[in-house]
């Protein structure tokens, strides 16, 4: 494996990143805030921070970029949705006005392959999904609402641009048509179904456990034609659709030993996981079955101990708390991060692996709530 790519942009933590189209442009989740940096392809150089959008009032919780490049979609706790574009005359990007007409916080949100529209998960049990209205220069929601019953935790649309699978709080997985009549052409027949209007139901998939969702997504390399997802449990589950109105033809739930996975990717034969272990893990397999291939990093020890730093770098606010910790109990305090003073995992990331995203060249990249943004060669 080529050594990972490590960009350390402080210390707050990011629930979510996403590059432009290119891996140019980098926006990164900070508290109520969305940072963009300018980038280069597997550059080891740090990201130059250009600019922090600044239109939310409380906690950003997704970032999305659309895939022409030109705009960005953020969504917040505030349960408030913006799209930012780049205005000239400003020199600065602009928010555009989205009518979510949802009472609780902004989950998450997508846009749809080919960016004429999105989808906003929401605390309010409703998916709005959004299109542009010319006439008064905004974006207006249809929603979807039954038979969602919780927060939506993920969401991901299928590469027809219609279908749309979520993931909930309720441990179900469900797929739903998003057409929107006027933005859409008809779409092809698949697999999941020939008519599909507005908020069809297609697929309702939940494991034995019932445990929360955290991430979905289709099969990138399959046309969609199947899916998988992560839950608290600890478990990946992939469903393989039988037909329109039909029960699936394979229904397989890998269940594993490691804490719960925050995010996946899937591509073929390949599922690479990561969350609260703080590190990737492949699984491989088919409709046959599916198995652990390996771990992206090697982890021969837990923990070991970490090595001096210089006295002017800057520690975490997690470090300086457990400095005053030590005043308060021992009348003296030791700098962290002194040789032999403290330990840490193994891996490149520290705490929770948040997201994972494709890279330039089949690579990933994850976001951590270290505050770290990591690309691996898988």
């Amino acid at each position: 494996m080529l050594q990972p790519i490590v960009y350390q942009l402080g210390h707050e933590p990011i629930k979510d990143h996403c590059f432009a189209p290119g891996y140019e442009l980098l926006a990164v989740t900070k508290d109520n805030t969305v940072e963009l940096y300018q980038t280069q392809v597997n550059s080891k150089t740090k990201p130059q921070l250009i600019t922090t959008l600044k239109g939310h009032d409380k906690t950003v919780t997704s970032v999305d970029i659309s895939p022409d490049g030109t705009k960005i979609l953020t969504c917040s706790q505030d349960r408030n949705a913006l799209v930012w574009e780049w205005n000239d005359q400003a020199g600065d990007f602009k928010p555009t006005l989205v009518l979510l007409r949802i009472n609780r916080a902004a989950t998450v949100c997508k846009w749809s392959p080919n960016g004429d529209k999105f989808a906003v998960g929401s605390a309010d049990r409703i998916i709005a999904v959004c299109y542009y209205e010319a006439e008064n220069d905004w974006w207006v929601s249809k929603h979807l609402k039954k038979p969602l019953k919780s927060t939506i935790t993920s969401l991901l649309w299928h590469p027809n641009n219609v279908l749309l699978a979520l993931g909930s709080t309720d441990g179900h997985v469900r797929v739903f048509s998003g057409y929107i009549k006027g933005v859409d052409e008809k779409p092809e027949p698949s697999i999941w179904g020939s008519k599909l209007p507005f908020q069809t139901l297609v697929g309702d998939y939940s494991n034995e456990t019932g445990a929360w969702v955290h991430d979905v997504t289709f099969n990138k390399d399959g046309q969609g034609e199947s899916l998988a997802y992560v839950t608290h449990d600890g478990s990946i589950s992939v469903v393989y659709p039988g037909g329109e109105g039909q029960p699936p033809a394979a229904f397989i739930t890998i269940k594993t030993n490691y804490l719960p996975f925050k995010s996946l990717l899937y591509s073929g034969n390949r599922i690479i996981v990561g969350g609260h272990n703080c590190n990737l893990i492949v699984f491989e397999g088919d409709q046959n079955g599916w198995h652990e291939a390996f771990h992206v990093e090697k982890q021969k020890d837990l923990i070991h101990d970490v090595p001096a730093v210089e006295e002017d770098q800057e520690i975490s606010s997690h470090d300086a708390l457990n400095m005053f910790k030590q005043l308060d109990l021992k009348g003296k305090a030791s700098r962290p991060n002194q040789k032999g003073s403290g330990k840490a995992l193994s891996t490149i990331n520290q705490n929770t692996i948040a997201s994972i995203k494709w890279y330039e060249g089949g690579k990933v990249s994850t976001s951590g709530i270290d505050g770290k943004i990591v690309i691996f060669s898988v």
